[in-house]
C-alpha cells in the first residue's frame, strides 16, 4: 500500500507533465459535455419525466439562489457559473469511492491540489469580473485602493489580502477533506476490504456533497458581496 500526496505521472509531452488526475479531469468535462449536449437536444415542449426532474430541480436552485441573493436577476445571472462549479466538484469529490481508487490510473483530481488551486483562482476570478460589470470598475477598484483617509487605505490592504486568501482557503479546504477521505479509504479497503469500507463510502459521499455545497454557497455569498453598492 502506497500513498502519494501529489498525483502520478503518466506522460511527458514537450515538457508538460500528463497527470492521473489530469486524464480523469478531462474525461469528465467530456462526459459532461458529452451528455448535457444529448440531454439539451432531446428538450421538449410537453416535458417527459427526466426533463420535469430537471426542471423543478432547476426551479428549486433559482429559488434558493434568489433568497440568499435577494435579487432574481443575479441569481439567473450567476446560475450558470455556480451550477457548474457544484457538478464539477462534486462529480470529482465522487470519484474517490470508485474501486481502484488512488491507484495508479484512477484519483480523484479533487485530491490534486492544483486541481482545487486552478478551481480556486476560477473562482476569485469570475468573482472580481462580476464585481466590476455590477458596479464600475472605478467603483469596484476603490474597494482595494482608497486613498481618502489612512483607514480606508488600511482597509482597503486588508479586502485586498482577503481576496488572495479565499483562493487559499477554497483550495486547501477542498483538497485536505478529499485527501484525508481518499488516504482513509485506501487504508480501509486494504485492511478489510470486503465489509468494512461500505459505511466510509456513504461517509465520503455525504462529505463530498458537502464540500461541493460549501465551495459553491461560498462562491455565492461572495458574489453577492462583490456587487452590492450598498456601503461604498
Amino acid at each position: 500500500m502506497e500513498i502519494h500526496l501529489s498525483p502520478e505521472k503518466l506522460l511527458n509531452f514537450q515538457n508538460l507533465e500528463i497527470t492521473n488526475t489530469f486524464i480523469i479531469s478531462l474525461m469528465m468535462v467530456l462526459t459532461l459535455l458529452f451528455f448535457s449536449r444529448a440531454l439539451s437536444s432531446r428538450l421538449k415542449l410537453v416535458p417527459l419525466r427526466w426533463q420535469n426532474f430537471f426542471e423543478v430541480l432547476i426551479e428549486k436552485i433559482l429559488s434558493f439562489m434568489e433568497n440568499v441573493l435577494e435579487n432574481k436577476e443575479k441569481a439567473r445571472k450567476f446560475f450558470p457559473l455556480i451550477a457548474t462549479i457544484f457538478i464539477f466538484i462534486i462529480l470529482s469529490n465522487w470519484l474517490e469511492v470508485l474501486p481502484g481508487l488512488g491507484s495508479i490510473f484512477l484519483r480523484s483530481p479533487s485530491s490534486d491540489l492544483n486541481f482545487t488551486l486552478a478551481i480556486a483562482i476560477s473562482s476569485v476570478i469570475s468573482i472580481q469580473i462580476f464585481g466590476i460589470m455590477s458596479i464600475g470598475f472605478i467603483k469596484y477598484a476603490k474597494r482595494f485602493m482608497n486613498f481618502s483617509s489612512p483607514i480606508n487605505f488600511f482597509v482597503g490592504l486588508l479586502e485586498l489580502i482577503g481576496e488572495a486568501a479565499k483562493i487559499v482557503s477554497f483550495s486547501f479546504r477542498l483538497f485536505g477533506n478529499i485527501f484525508a477521505g481518499e488516504v482513509l479509504l485506501i487504508v480501509v479497503y486494504f485492511l478489510a476490504p470486503y465489509v468494512l469500507p461500505l459505511p466510509f463510502m456513504f461517509l465520503e459521499i455525504f462529505v463530498g456533497f458537502i464540500q461541493a455545497l460549501v465551495f459553491s454557497m461560498l462562491t455565492l455569498v461572495f458574489l453577492k458581496i462583490a456587487t452590492a453598492e450598498a456601503g461604498h
